[in-house]
C-alpha cells in the first residue's frame, strides 16, 4: 500500500511546559528534510510552540494530559496536526479572534491562533467540548527559491578557475 505522504512522524508527550521546546525542536528537525529557509523554519517552530502552549494552558489547565503531534510531508509541504484530549473549546471562532483569551488572570495575550495563522499557510481548528481539540497547520516550503539559489551559486562558483 503506497501512502500519499512521502514521510510521516508521530510524537506523544505529557502536557508539561518544559516539553514545549522539545516539541518545536522535534518538528523543526522533521521539517528540515524539506530544506526550509531559516525564516520558514522559525515560522514552523513558532506556530508549533503556540499550539502546544495552548494545549498545556487551556486544554488540561492544572491537570496533566497527553499532547500528540503528527507531521506529514507531501511534495514540498509539511502538515502538522497537534491534538489533545482536554476540555475542548466552547467557541472556536471567538477563540481565534485576536486578543481573545479565556485566561486574562494568567496575562495571556490571546494571540496564539492569530500567530499560527499568520506564520503558516493554512490553519484549521476542530474542537469538541469534553473530548479535545485538533489544530492542523500546513506550510509549503518555497523550493523554487532554493533551486534558484543553488543554480546561482553554481554559476558563481563555475566562473572561478582553480
Amino acid at each position: 500500500m503506497k501512502s500519499l505522504y512521502e514521510n510521516e512522524m508521530k510524537l506523544e508527550f505529557l502536557s508539561k511546559s518544559n516539553n514545549e521546546a522539545f516539541a518545536r525542536i522535534s518538528v523543526a528537525a522533521f521539517a528540515s528534510q524539506l530544506d526550509p529557509t531559516i525564516e520558514e523554519l522559525a515560522d514552523i517552530k513558532t506556530a508549533v510552540s503556540e499550539a502546544v502552549t495552548n494545549c498545556i494552558i487551556h486544554a488540561y489547565e492544572d491537570n496533566e494530559g497527553v499532547i500528540t503531534i503528527t507531521c506529514k510531508i507531501h511534495e514540498n509541504s509539511i502538515i502538522i496536526e497537534i491534538s489533545d484530549n482536554g476540555k475542548g473549546i466552547e467557541n472556536v471562532n471567538m477563540a481565534k479572534e485576536p486578543l481573545y483569551t479565556s485566561k486574562p488572570d494568567l496575562e495571556r495575550s490571546g494571540m496564539g491562533f492569530t500567530i499560527m495563522d499568520s506564520f503558516m499557510d493554512s490553519l484549521e481548528v476542530e474542537s469538541i467540548l469534553g473530548l479535545g481539540t485538533k489544530v492542523t497547520m500546513k506550510k509549503t516550503i518555497n523550493k523554487e527559491n532554493s533551486e534558484e539559489t543553488k543554480e546561482l551559486e553554481g554559476k558563481v562558483f563555475s566562473s572561478f578557475k582553480i
